[in-house]
């Protein structure tokens, strides 16, 4: 028992955690799981949540405690030896929950519970995990034949083995691209902290001059930027092509056999289990309905949106022809004109901006707006077991001083860190005879970080971007619910988990919100009022690009996997062409290979589901026009969605929780309001 990951410690012990302690420990705990089940599967006492349920979560849940932060260092610290433990686990825990899956002694056992007298006295979390255990029993292929079962495990396995490779593939490409500039004036246009930041890569190197990468921050500030066309389109092209045939430097890590054989092993799983494809499959742990269903709103908001979106792009394009002598717009010039545009028409640069976002201002600014909205306190603990220096530990408590939950801040790009921002469970809440166990969250973003001399200075985007997480970050730690399985944003429909992290993000243009949120780095004076002024008139500056942007995203997951033909070449980007042509305004280059790093729905939980991010803003922009209704910090509205959504977790159905809240089911006008396309 000298194995670190197999200690009962609540939190991981980080600091001991080697990759040889990595597969014996899973091994271990996957044998503890099935030594368990075959027992309780084997009794011969009436099955009831006290002596079956209970005890298979609780022993889950001791095998999930040890891969999350497995799982989670692999994403922000990954090296071979990590990365190859890792690997090695995967398709030992994708065989383990396909078996369990497959368990007709477990599925008889959680089938004789809902048929029971004793099963409406559960409690509704209870219930719902029954039914939702029941549910995954069919999606698992328990009524499969043998043979059809055989071949359903061996998909899942190739699945896991393929999401991991794809997501490998897109780091090792990203992090294989370099530029090593000696010739300053290449840098003209760029700001200062992305001139330091590429300093401070080129000394770690040991190289002279400044080092461009293609970590996002630098990506962005580039294509933003850098007054240098060619730079530009040097970076976009390298970007555009990460981990795909066209680009030879990274062709190694070509994704183009791992996307095909995602799809057409996700629609043979889909057929097996009766489904026509695999979009169908996945409406069944989610809101909509049915695929048609998806569609129509998809293009519906497409159709809204284009006119505006087109006026959006009109508009830029004279300008650039005005004032630039700019005839022709390529894919690496938006950025560049868009921020000029933004900087012309309303006075507004992003740079400004940043000086009055430092990040010991934007966070304790986000932890006063939670505790107007909820009475909640977040409170920083320093003496904690870390994976890296710059991670940060909180805990939050209520009115009452109980403590809710725990999290851990991982803010800042570096080496080997996967790209984006992303919240993660390390615990979740349950609460039994032994007492209750606290929810812990992994918050982590990918923020250019602090200088020797300043604090990391936020783009507004990035402070959005950091709400969005800690809305995802509530809806696990502040759960009341205490069913292991419902609770948190476990159980939680798909296409709803997006709600409490985009309903936090309107706290970001709130003027009395953003008061407490801002201040300038060096002297702490507020916001002036004609910046915030600027601020809110450029809200919805592009909106419509933006909005069709992501409809283009959504509808071409969705397409991919609606109409995927085993008998047909690839559908990749003869989908999205068709989808562009459709409905986008802006065309990129043909060159582009968008969808060979597009790790949300190849590498993510996202396949088939990318619209439940416009389908969640529906719910989010509805439930905040509530608050706009009563007042953004009225603390009666701020404890109706406490109560009604981010405590329930899964226990309940989405649309319910929503109606609950608002008293009646969304509407597609708020959205359209609030994106600025309808009045």
């Amino acid at each position: 028992m000298n194995n670190p990951l197999l200690t009962a410690e609540t939190l991981p012990p980080f600091s001991k955690i080697e990759p040889k302690h990595i597969e014996p420990a899973i091994d271990y705990l996957l044998e503890e799981c099935r030594a368990l089940i075959k027992i309780k599967t084997q009794s011969t006492e009436p099955f009831s949540w006290e002596n079956f349920v209970d005890p298979i979560e609780k022993v889950e849940d001791r095998l999930n405690k040890a891969w999350s932060p497995i799982s989670h260092i692999n994403s922000v610290v990954n090296n071979k030896d990590i990365r190859e433990a890792y690997n090695a686990c995967l398709p030992k825990l994708s065989q383990y929950s396909t078996e369990m899956g497959q368990n007709k002694a477990l599925y008889n056992a959680y089938n004789q519970i809902a048929n029971g007298p004793d099963f409406s006295t559960l409690s509704q979390g209870q219930q719902k995990t029954i039914q939702n255990a029941l549910r995954d029993f069919e999606l698992s292929g328990i009524s499969l034949t043998p043979d059809q079962q055989v071949r359903y495990r061996e998909i899942s396995q190739e699945l896991t083995t393929l999401t991991s490779k794809f997501e490998e593939n897109v780091l090792d490409a990203t992090h294989a691209w370099k530029k090593n500039i000696l010739d300053e004036t290449l840098l003209t246009g760029l700001p200062e902290s992305t001139r330091t930041l590429a300093k401070t890569t080129a000394e770690t190197d040991g190289l002279p001059g400044w080092v461009l990468t293609l970590d996002f921050p630098c990506y962005l500030a580039v294509m933003t930027y850098a007054d240098n066309s060619a730079l530009r389109q040097e970076i976009y092209t390298a970007f555009a092509t990460r981990a795909s045939e066209v680009n030879p430097e990274t062709a190694q890590w070509d994704n183009t056999q791992v996307m095909d054989d995602l799809l057409a092993l996700r629609h043979e799983k889909a057929q097996l289990l009766g489904f026509n494809n695999y979009a169908e499959l996945s409406l069944a742990t989610k809101m909509a309905d049915s695929s048609q269903q998806v569609i129509d709103f998809l293009e519906d908001l497409a159709n809204k949106s284009k006119e505006h979106a087109q006026k959006d792009f009109d508009a830029l394009q004279q300008f650039a022809r005005q004032e630039y002598n700019v005839k022709q717009l390529e894919a690496w010039d938006i950025n560049y004109f868009s921020e000029k545009m933004r900087q012309q028409h309303l006075e507004l640069s992003q740079e400004e901006i940043r000086n009055y976002f430092p990040i010991t201002r934007v966070l304790p600014g986000l932890f006063t707006i939670v505790n107007k909205l909820y009475g909640l306190t977040i409170s920083e603990i320093h003496d904690f077991d870390r994976w890296h220096s710059d991670v940060r530990f909180f805990e939050i408590h209520d009115k009452n001083k109980v403590m809710r939950g725990k999290f851990y801040l991982d803010l800042y790009a570096r080496p080997n860190k996967r790209g984006g921002a992303w919240m993660d469970d390390c615990v979740s809440r349950k609460n039994g005879p032994e007492g209750l166990q606290t929810p812990v969250a992994y918050l982590t973003c990918n923020f250019t970080p602090p200088s020797s001399d300043d604090p990391a200075l936020l783009s507004h985007d990035e402070v959005i971007t950091l709400f969005h997480e800690f809305g995802h970050g509530l809806h696990h730690m502040l759960t009341q619910v205490d069913a292991l399985s419902v609770s948190g944003i476990n159980g939680v429909q798909w296409d709803a988990v997006e709600l409490p992290s985009q309903f936090m993000e309107n706290w970001c243009w709130q003027k009395s919100a953003l008061e407490i949120i801002s201040g300038h780095y060096k002297s702490g004076n507020p916001l002036p009022e004609s910046l915030l002024d600027k601020m809110l008139a450029a809200k919805n500056f592009q909106s419509g690009m933006f909005m069709i942007r992501q409809l283009e995203f959504s509808l071409f997951d969705f397409q991919i996997h609606l109409n995927f033909n085993p008998r047909e070449p690839s559908n990749i980007y003869s989908t999205l062409s068709a989808i562009r042509n459709q409905f986008s305004v802006v065309i990129p280059p043909t060159f582009n290979r968008f969808a060979h790093s597009f790790s949300h729905i190849f590498a993510g939980g996202y396949a088939a589901g990318y619209y439940s991010y416009k389908w969640a803003e529906l719910l989010s922009c509805d439930a905040f026009s509530r608050f706009e209704e009563e007042g953004i910090f009225n603390p009666q509205t701020g404890h109706d969605f406490l109560t009604h959504i981010l405590e329930k977790g899964g226990s309940i159905d989405a649309m319910d929780l929503f109606v609950n809240f608002r008293g009646r089911e969304p509407t597609i006008d708020a959205l359209l309001q609030h994106n600025g396309i309808m009045a």
